[in-house]
């Protein structure tokens, strides 16, 4: 059973609540922006009240864990709270490519990937729509998603944020990209990137603890 569905819904709805509240003055990212969201003003990730998602499909070029046999189900938002200079998915990143969806929507997607065999809901970019994934999420559970949630981020996360989440995310999958500010900041204009990381794979690490995988080598939950 996936962590979520331990959680009294109560508990879940609470959460979402409290994570759309911060939109207002937003410091859901380590940039801390105070744009206010829930107006739809845009900051550094240039995402208004609504996510918006580029593309969900079953993806079999993941990790072999999360992969398995039928693929991770993966909702791309678009956005990002990094500037990568190297990054693979400008286009979604950077552009903006996608369009934005309702909690309604965001809720169905994660369901046709559930019901299309994924092992997993991946979420690709999470780290600025945090609380639309989680008012999302209060939806799709009370229509039976019961797949591991994966977090998939660029490791610029705040640990702050990270703690709406806890009891809430499976496995967390963040990149870990820099072991030094310049290279940071250099390439990604991600300032104090290191000091931020290393907090939020403490916090990661607190919650789920170490990698767990089925007898298929599938991972049920952890950091990886």
């Amino acid at each position: 059973m996936a962590r979520y569905n331990k959680m009294p819904p109560e508990i879940l709805e609470k959460r979402a609540q409290e994570a759309l509240a911060r939109l207002a003055s937003c410091k859901i990212c380590p940039r801390r922006c105070q744009a206010n969201r829930l107006e739809d003003e845009r900051g550094y990730c240039r995402t208004g009240r609504r996510a918006k998602v580029a593309s969900y499909t079953p993806h079999f070029g993941e990790e072999p864990p999360l992969v398995g046999h039928s693929g991770s189900g993966t909702i791309f938002f678009s956005g990002c709270n990094l500037s990568c200079l190297f990054c693979q998915n400008w286009d979604i990143s950077q552009e903006d490519l996608g369009r934005e969806v309702s909690p309604e929507e965001l809720a169905r997607m994660m369901l046709v990937l559930q019901d299309g065999g994924c092992h997993n809901i991946n979420l690709v970019t999470p780290t600025h729509v945090v609380p639309q994934i989680l008012e999302a999420l209060v939806l799709a559970r009370e229509e039976g998603l019961s797949v591991p949630l994966v977090y998939n981020s660029g490791g610029y996360d705040s640990a702050e944020a990270l703690r709406l989440l806890d009891g809430i995310i499976d496995i967390y999958m963040p990149d870990a990209k820099y072991g030094s500010d310049g290279p940071a900041q250099k390439y990604s204009a991600a300032p104090g990137y290191t000091t931020v990381m290393k907090a939020a794979l403490k916090e990661m690490h607190r919650q789920v603890g170490d990698l767990e995988m089925d007898d298929e080598g599938i991972a049920l939950q952890g950091l990886l």
